[in-house]
């Protein structure tokens, strides 16, 4: 092993060796450095989490799909301006138009009546005597099949026939099978859905769940065919359709479908659309714009704990310096060169942060498991080194100026020092 190797081993031990001397100063200094370490593990797993969760289920409508509304999805229903309040809605007619476009595989309609026209949700009421007003209740065409964003486990599809003659048959989500039927197979059996009674005739797959599920729960629904669905809310005008571009076309497509639907609703040359038109992948990247402004707030708040950590480091290695003066004076009487003392003194303070960087990262990743058994949360591979060399840099930027201090001591002087 060469000098150097030789030279930063034995002041690594001498590091090691102050550090052990002083524990609970040592600690005290680097509370800071643990907390912005810890916060930088958190902060980056909950919105590492969110972002993944969110992915999977965008994802999970198919990244061929094109998810049309009357509003922009990005916007919130107290955002909402006088002219988009006033737009008309779609309508099925408007989801089989766009299946005559040469880019589009098929148009599927979904009309959402989970409310009536009071805005009381509608109950369905199960053999059990289970009742709840939060299953989601969607009309539907048969075409469904081909959206890809659901996947049949047991039964079937509701066919042309059922959705023409408008019959009282419905596919059921697996949280409503947990509520309805957590004993027995649900096909064939009943719910009451809104005061009718509808036969089910399919299962779906379990669904990805946001944030926990609750009233975000993908699979609290109910699908039943777009005619019985008016029987329950006649008139009903909450439609958005997914329009399924063929593989390879959805940027043709993306501006097919606009065309198409600005001729249908008159939109003016020039003027905006009066729809929204979203994408997964548009999705995802409008919801990392919004996330972009949260990974600004932690850098500036693990930053701010970081900086504690750094002016405590500060701190005790100007104390070290003048406890140790005596020690260097030592050191240079017998050959230690200024470099030798810079060197001792920034490995010493790097050591110090190190360690509380070490700490952090190893009480972050224990809360980021705790985390993850309610909200989605997983460490990104960037966090972990992140915060270690963040915590290294921390200690040899704020102990420069102590280990220059400590450099520059006269040895005559510093053996005189009592």
């Amino acid at each position: 092993m060469g000098l150097f190797g030789t030279n930063f081993i034995e002041n690594l031990k001498m590091a090691l060796a102050t550090l052990r001397s002083n524990k609970l100063r040592s600690f005290l200094t680097i509370f800071g450095v643990i907390i912005g370490v810890i916060t930088v593990m958190l902060i980056s797993s909950i919105i590492s989490g969110i972002d993944s969760a969110v992915k999977k289920q965008v994802e999970s409508f198919g990244t061929n799909t094109i998810i049309l509304r009357k509003y922009d999805i990005s916007v919130g229903p107290r955002n909402r301006t006088q002219e988009e309040r006033m737009r008309k809605p779609f309508t099925i007619e408007d989801a089989e138009a766009l299946k005559k476009l040469s880019t589009i595989e098929t148009a599927v309609p979904f009309l959402n009546i989970s409310t009536n026209f009071f805005g009381q949700r509608i109950l369905v009421t199960g053999k059990n005597g289970k009742t709840s007003t939060s299953v989601n209740l969607l009309g539907t065409l048969p075409e469904v099949e081909k959206v890809g964003s659901e996947v049949l486990m047991e039964g079937r599809w509701f066919t042309q026939g059922e959705s023409d003659s408008k019959t009282d048959v419905c596919l059921i989500g697996s949280s409503v099978v947990d509520a309805y039927f957590p004993y027995e197979s649900p096909i064939g059996k009943t719910l009451e859905i809104g005061g009718r009674e509808f036969r089910v005739i399919g299962v779906l797959q379990k669904r990805e769940q946001l944030f926990g599920g609750g009233n975000n729960d993908q699979s609290n629904t109910i699908y039943m065919p777009i005619g019985a669905a008016l029987r329950l809310k006649p008139y009903a005008e909450d439609l958005y359709i997914y329009a399924i571009a063929k593989i390879g076309m959805l940027d043709v497509a993306k501006d097919q479908v606009q065309d198409l639907l600005r001729v249908r609703r008159q939109v003016p040359f020039g003027e905006p659309n009066n729809f929204g038109m979203e994408t997964a992948e548009s999705i995802i990247s409008t919801f990392r714009s919004i996330t972009a402004g949260v990974a600004m707030a932690m850098v500036v708040i693990s930053s701010i704990g970081l900086m504690i950590g750094g002016i405590g480091v500060m701190n005790i290695m100007l104390v070290s310096v003048t406890e140790r003066t005596r020690e260097i004076g030592i050191r240079k009487a017998i050959g230690a060169k200024q470099s030798d003392i810079l060197m001792q003194f920034l490995i010493e303070a790097a050591t110090l942060t190190g360690l509380g960087g070490l700490i952090g990262l190893l009480i972050g990743w224990a809360l980021t498991l705790l985390i993850a058994l309610v909200f989605p949360s997983n460490v990104p591979w960037w966090a972990p080194p992140l915060g270690f060399f963040a915590s290294v840099g921390i200690g040899i930027v704020f102990g420069l100026f102590p280990a220059w201090k400590a450099a520059r001591l006269d040895p005559i002087e510093s053996l005189r020092y009592e």
